[in-house]
């Protein structure tokens, strides 16, 4: 019998990787192998080599390197970071070069000058974690570096890793620069909901076109879209998963922030008259890829290749659901493409609260006079001129969103997005209480993970003076989609709610939230009327000098028409509250 001695040691081990490798080099191959090269060159390589450490393998964009010591290990790390956020400084994050590092210190198994074991395991595992830019370090590296190294840890607990038995407890070491995501507040995450969660993140447009951005947009809203009419998923909502737009991320810090067990990613390629799209799907706590595919085809299948994503990845995340509810999510908006760019373009105009956005809502409906959301988001795109300024529209645009209102509530059937725009333009500017009650149940009752759908039923509920519903939709919403532009409104719409229900010191609060955000007619009004009732009568007078200031031509008789709630001794008791306030009659 040969008797064969297995060579270990106790080391310390050096994982690093190129954050979206993939990506990168499907942008483009040159650069990147070029700019990898380079960065390996002047400054990857000669840390190592000042800091004593030996290169044990190279995989393409990663490296594996062991140190004598913990201290060279996460020095190294941290002179390589820093050096790296240095050189892409404020170069664009489609086109930069972030590592993401992990350390540990371990026993390793010697073969072949290779390296070994579940210490070289930890040390991978925990680069996977790491945010871009940063570097991650086991408990056992910190012990050993604590007190020697002038840099601030942040503990992450406990880590569940692949594939290794035991929780690892893990530190966060953040380098100057670092492209990552700052820890939000103590006890601001939300928690997970108790079924599949999941967000989905603006896809890359890989195009080469700018002109082409509201394309890829257009086709995140509609998986959102189409994910969210599953009742048994918790889907964030698209204003929510667009904040991390343009930004390199860390998809952990995603999940903690939105409060998911998911994150879909991906990337539309539009050429000519094809299209490509790329999604993957991750869970978010491990950084674990659990699916991954491409679909291909014409420009006119375009809503045949969001179905299949859709259905490859509620499939997946959710298995028990019958095909049956995949294929009643299969609605589309339109056939006729061109009218559907027209759309898209407007609602990207609506996001950015551009004036465009009405004229582009026309030429979609030009093109598909049965466009059911265009008819709505024209609609929709009146209706803020009012809310804004607090200044009742001319009568023919208030005639104008009402017919189209109409027009969107006969054509919507079971789409939820366009009923619940349409009932709330005919509630707020038709007066038409019941009818878009009616319609924003039913919208919410198609689709109960639409957030824009809550948005809508809260102010319908306000506006007929429901202002327990009103407010356990403003919740509701702001549950579905925590970042979501909207908020303001909400907050704004709450304070009203409050307001009726005589809650005024929460009624304070919430307006004080959107006047942070956006101090306008809304949410001033809101703040004055309840901190008058509330007994703070400097307060609201402040609050009125500033609503002056904000549109001078707003005065306490405009409340009627600009919180037309339905119950008229409502109505009053609001401009009494603002007239006394201060706010000239």
């Amino acid at each position: 019998m040969t008797d064969e001695r297995i060579e270990r040691r106790l080391t310390a081990i050096l994982a690093a990787d190129v954050v979206g490798y993939s990506r990168l080099m499907g942008r483009d191959e040159e650069r990147t192998l070029a700019d990898l090269k380079s960065a390996r060159r002047t400054l990857v390589d000669p840390a190592i080599a000042a800091h004593r450490g030996r290169i044990v393998k190279t995989t393409g964009d990663g490296l594996l390197v062991e140190f004598a010591s913990a201290v060279d290990a996460v020095r190294c790390a941290i002179e390589v970071q820093a050096g790296m956020n240095r050189r892409n400084g404020e170069m664009p994050p489609d086109v930069r070069l972030d590592f993401r590092v992990g350390v540990h210190v371990g026993d390793i198994i010697i073969d072949d000058n290779d390296i070994f074991g579940d210490g070289v395991n930890i040390a991978a595992r925990l680069e996977g974690i790491a945010e871009p830019g940063a570097i991650c370090i086991s408990d056992d590296a910190h012990r050993q570096v604590r007190g020697k190294i002038d840099v601030t840890f942040h503990d992450m607990g406990p880590q569940a890793l692949k594939n290794i038995a035991e929780p690892i407890r893990a530190w966060r070491i953040r380098v100057e620069g670092a492209p990552g995501i700052p820890d939000p507040p103590a006890g601001s995450l939300p928690a997970l909901p108790d079924k599949p969660s999941i967000a989905v993140l603006p896809f890359q447009n890989m195009s080469g076109d700018s002109e082409q951005e509201y394309f890829a947009d257009g086709m995140v809203e509609d998986i959102i879209t189409a994910l969210s009419r599953f009742k048994s998923l918790f889907v964030i909502a698209r204003n929510s998963s667009f904040t991390y737009k343009g930004k390199a991320i860390d998809i952990r810090s995603v999940g903690r922030e939105l409060g998911v067990r998911y994150v879909l990613e991906g990337s539309v390629r539009k050429a000519g008259n094809r299209v490509r799209i790329t999604a993957q799907l991750i869970e978010a706590a491990t950084n674990r890829h659990l699916w991954a595919d491409k679909f291909d085809g014409a420009l006119e299948d375009v809503f045949d290749l969001q179905d299949q994503v859709t259905s490859a990845v509620v499939g997946l995340i959710a298995p028990r659901l019958e095909m049956a509810e995949i294929e009643r999510a299969r609605q589309k908006p339109t056939e006729k493409l061109d009218s559907y760019d027209h759309y898209l373009r407007g609602m990207t105009a609506v996001y950015r609260r551009s004036s465009e956005a009405y004229d582009l809502f026309k030429k979609a409906i030009e093109r598909d006079p049965d466009y059911a959301a265009a008819h709505a988001m024209l609609a929709w795109s009146l209706l803020i001129q009012q809310a804004m300024s607090g200044l009742p529209l001319p009568e023919e645009s208030r005639v104008e969103a009402i017919r189209h209102a109409r027009t969107a509530s006969r054509l919507a059937d079971e789409d939820a997005f366009a009923l619940a725009r349409a009932g709330h333009v005919l509630t707020y500017l038709g007066r038409e209480y019941d009818l878009g009650a009616s319609m924003v149940e039913q919208a919410v009752g198609f689709n109960p993970n639409l957030a824009t759908a809550w948005y809508s039923r809260g102010w319908v509920m306000l506006l007929c003076a429901e202002g327990t519903l009103s407010v356990e939709s403003f919740e509701r919403m702001l549950r579905l989609s925590p970042l979501d532009p909207l908020k303001i409104g909400a907050w704004s719409g709450m304070s009203w709610s409050l307001f009726l229900l005589e809650r005024y010191e929460e009624g304070r609060a919430a307006a004080l939230k959107a006047v942070q955000q956006s101090p306008d007619a809304h949410s001033l009004a809101a703040l004055a009327a309840n901190t008058m009732r509330g007994g703070q009568a400097a307060e609201a007078q402040k609050a009125v000098a500033r609503l002056l200031k904000v549109n001078p031509d707003f005065r306490a008789a405009l409340a009627r028409e600009a919180f037309p709630v339905r119950l008229p001794e409502e109505r009053e008791r609001i401009v009494a509250a603002l007239r006394e306030a201060g706010l000239p009659d």
